[in-house]
């Protein structure tokens, strides 16, 4: 307008412009373009918007209902190939529960009580399960709930509840054992366990089997009682050992059971402390509570004629339970069994890739004189306790008593103009049971069913529990004898590397 301004004082026709009055219009143009996109554009979308979903209305009144077609769902994403199928969303717990839940979270009911109060197990573990995830903040999504009985395990396996693990069980056979073919399964989580147990078993076969001896039977347990002075712990000693009193106290011990026989009492003082070992056959059952009643029906005796006698503990540890000792090693605790085989040499070369030379040079400088440099005590031998213990889990038995049931020791020598092996292993104390505690799950019962020992064995009682000793006894021979010739011929490593490391490629799994 300015510049108008001017053109009419000089006289400058108005539609001659200049470079900087057409930038200027330039401009101005610019400025209102942008001016209408900026504000007017939401309007227009609205009115396009509308218009778009009265057509869609319209259409969908006029079109019949059985012809409307409901939209598709969106593809899944695909599960990690990691993780598997993600788990199904949890369910909403019942009003009920949920009070329950909150009381236990608040201290209002304590959660031992579950199951007495609701006479559902299960229910009782999922409540106790989802206090636990309140309290802690921990989720336990990998840790399986449903599928397990827990009524199977009241009052007899394992308290309070929340769950269950998973364990992979193997088998490893023919242990061709006495004449029979058996089956072994083992639960562990060691890779190549099982699979060298195996090549051990097929050694055996291929050499005509294995035989095995039971020595001993008998569970033991040894209470501790003080008196006011040594020699009135000595008498008792005296009095516990005279064979002319043995009848009386076998009479009185064996009122508890009708399989539990006392078998003898063994004493050792300290001070006016006196330790009484007392051994007794338990039939198929592992024994520990039949042994424990029968004492306590012997201390209850013995307080008639030694008033004086203060039971300190109805286990002394000179029994000695879930704990290496040499009373055990010497005197032996369950099971005491032998178990041997010989090797054919070309069997030694063919299946175990080695010789016997070798395999009798190892063991003595491995086992032997090795163990006796770390000051072993029963632990002449190369794993034994892995075997023991991968059976105890799949047949039920206690996994703490792999203390001292794998006590053993392996002898091996060169027989017939040294051409041959013979391989044997020494087991004291293995302590078992076909019935009792945890034989009565269902997964472990079928172990034992397996193995043909499932429950007792009435025709032979203690049958079946022995059998199994010699199976324990039988598969630790096989496992011995295959680790043995893997160190001997360097093959260790290199198996272990093939076997026991996962051959998935993770990071592709990955991404």
């Amino acid at each position: 307008m300015r510049r108008w301004r001017e053109k009419i004082r000089s006289s400058t026709p108005l539609h001659v412009v200049g470079l900087a009055e057409i930038l200027a219009i330039c401009g101005l143009v610019a400025s209102l373009i942008y001016l209408l996109s900026f504000f007017g554009i939401a309007f227009v979308q609205s009115v396009v918007s509308n218009s778009d979903d009265e057509e869609d209305f319209l259409i969908d009144s006029r079109a019949p209902r059985s012809q409307a077609k409901p939209p598709k769902p969106a593809p899944a994403p695909a599960p990690c190939a990691l993780l598997g199928n993600p788990a199904a969303a949890p369910e909403k717990m019942p009003e009920e529960d949920e009070e329950i839940v909150a009381a236990v979270v608040a201290g209002k009911i304590p959660s031992y009580v579950l199951e007495t109060k609701l006479g559902d197990c299960r229910r009782a573990a999922g409540i106790r399960r989802e206090s636990l995830r309140r309290i802690t903040g921990r989720e336990m999504d990998g840790l399986p709930l449903d599928g397990f009985d827990y009524a199977s395990i009241l009052g007899q396996c394992c308290e309070l509840p929340v769950g269950y693990v998973q364990l992979p069980v193997g088998v490893a056979g023919p242990l061709v054992l006495d004449g029979r073919r058996i089956y072994v399964p083992m639960a562990t989580t060691e890779g190549c366990l099982v699979a060298s147990t195996n090549r051990g078993c097929k050694a055996i076969a291929e050499s005509g089997g294995a035989s095995s001896v039971v020595l001993k039977d008998g569970m033991t347990r040894a209470p501790v009682v003080r008196f006011p002075s040594a020699r009135r712990a000595a008498e008792l000693k005296a009095y516990l050992e005279d064979p002319a009193n043995f009848d009386t106290l076998a009479v009185v011990f064996n009122r508890s059971s009708r399989f539990g026989r006392l078998q003898g009492v063994k004493c050792a003082i300290a001070g006016r402390n006196l330790y009484m070992r007392f051994t007794c056959s338990t039939g198929d059952a592992m024994g520990m509570n039949m042994v424990s009643k029968g004492v306590q029906n012997v201390l209850d005796y013995l307080q008639d004629d030694f008033p004086d006698m203060d039971v300190i503990s109805i286990s002394g540890n000179f029994c000695s339970d879930k704990k290496s000792a040499a009373v055990n090693w010497i005197e032996g605790r369950g099971k005491s069994v032998v178990c041997e085989a010989i090797i054919k040499e070309e069997v030694v070369k063919k299946v175990l890739k080695t010789n016997v030379q070798a395999l009798v040079e190892l063991n003595v400088v491995k086992n032997l004189a090795g163990s006796a440099v770390a000051g072993a005590l029963g632990g002449f031998n190369a794993h034994a306790s892995n075997i023991v213990t991968a059976i105890f889990i799949a047949t039920g038995q206690d996994p703490a008593q792999n203390v001292e049931s794998s006590q053993c020791i392996t002898m091996l020598e060169s027989v017939n103009d040294g051409k041959d092996l013979h391989i044997s292993v020494t087991m004291p104390s293995i302590e078992v049971g076909t019935v009792g505690g945890g034989t009565q799950l269902a997964s472990q019962s079928a172990c034992l069913d397996l193995l043909g020992v499932k429950g007792a064995n009435r025709e032979s009682p203690g049958s079946n529990a022995r059998l199994l000793a010699t199976v324990v006894a039988g598969a630790v021979l096989a496992a011995e004898l295959s680790l043995i010739s893997a160190q001997a011929a360097g093959h260790l490593v290199q198996s272990h590397m093939k076997y026991n490391r996962s051959s998935k490629d993770m990071s592709k799994a990955a991404s």
